[in-house]
């Protein structure tokens, strides 16, 4: 057992484990060196390249997690969905019937994907997690909807409230896929899995509960390891989300950790939440920050050091350092 399983298991642990989303990412300069050499699509299907870039926050700074580099629209490709990224995905807009005709995953057009895992779990130090993620399906049905990100969404919210069973097809599609994926990965060597559900917070609380919590429960059912399910913006239905079932949660910034994990569920663990913002600042104000973050757990087993979300591109090295420093000391 790592920290961080240890951590989901709600065991004692000596200090608490961090890492946070987007780690191997635009704000390391090996990273942009890297990518100056590959483009991102390139780089997610070249194991060798994806594991390198899984590692490189490892290397710089110790993270108790190493999450695989790639995308949560990397296993729609293996179900026939074209689309490239600039930076975000941009795909042609699907009908519901379309998407749930899409064919069944095919596992041999992600096999780059478990190889990349098997590489980094070769490579990590035995202390370090090795995890992996999927998009959730209320996710992944908002960009194949919208064709693109959006800040409304409204193709996506409006199938929600209309219900037909067309949803219900199409949602369903890809609830099964992301299950295989997902058990493909934890094959492969991924140790942790988290469920990117980015997108389910634009929705009321009676969808949230009646659609997507319903079909993230669905993934991560029967999976051969913990589970972490990760809803920005989901505060108003905080109360309903252990529903899902997962180990553990992640939750934004917006609502404290301590009220976030009692809405929850206080024998469940808890993932997070510093504002990524904070990140932007100075170290002695995140050193601070920090402090005041472990306060609110008050020692409760089952804490995960985390960001709100993920990791801006624009955060200074020194003060990641200070974050990852801040908590060591601290725990």
């Amino acid at each position: 057992m790592t920290l961080l399983l240890d951590t989901l298991a709600l065991q004692p642990v000596d200090r608490r484990p961090v890492w946070v989303m987007r780690q191997a990412g635009r704000y390391l300069p090996e990273y942009r060196e890297l990518r100056r050499r590959h483009a991102f699509q390139d780089a997610i299907r070249d194991p060798k390249v994806a594991s390198e870039i899984t590692l490189q926050p490892i290397r710089r700074f110790g993270f108790d997690g190493a999450i695989m580099f790639a995308d949560i629209m990397t296993p729609l490709e293996a179900m026939g969905v074209d689309m490239t990224f600039d930076p975000g995905p941009k795909l042609r807009p699907m009908t519901l019937v379309e998407i749930a005709d899409l064919p069944d995953l095919d596992l041999d057009r992600v096999e780059h994907v478990a190889e990349t895992l098997r590489i980094v779990r070769r490579e990590v130090p035995d202390e370090v997690t090795v995890i992996g993620f999927a998009g959730a399906p209320t996710t992944l049905l908002a960009y194949l909807l919208e064709g693109s990100g959006s800040k409304e969404y409204l193709p996506l919210r409006t199938a929600m409230h209309e219900g037909t069973p067309e949803l219900d097809a199409a949602l369903a599609k890809l609830t099964t896929n992301m299950h295989a994926y997902l058990a493909m990965q934890i094959g492969a060597g991924a140790q942790l899995v988290q469920l990117f559900d980015s997108w389910a917070g634009i929705l009321p609380r009676d969808l949230l509960e009646s659609r997507s919590y319903v079909a993230a429960r669905d993934v991560l059912a029967g999976l051969d390891a913990p589970t972490i399910y990760f809803a920005p913006g989901t505060g108003h239905a905080h109360k309903s989300m252990g529903e899902v079932g997962a180990t553990a949660y992640g939750v934004d910034w917006r609502v404290p950790i301590d009220v976030a994990w009692d809405r929850i569920g206080s024998d469940i663990a808890i993932q997070g939440n510093l504002d990524p913002a904070i990140l932007l600042t100075d170290p002695d104000r995140i050193r601070r920050c920090v402090a005041r973050l472990l306060e609110r757990t008050a020692g409760r087993p089952g804490h995960i050091v985390s960001l709100g979300h993920g990791i801006d591109r624009h955060t200074p090295l020194e003060n990641v350092a200070a974050f990852i420093d801040a908590v060591r000391e601290a725990t």
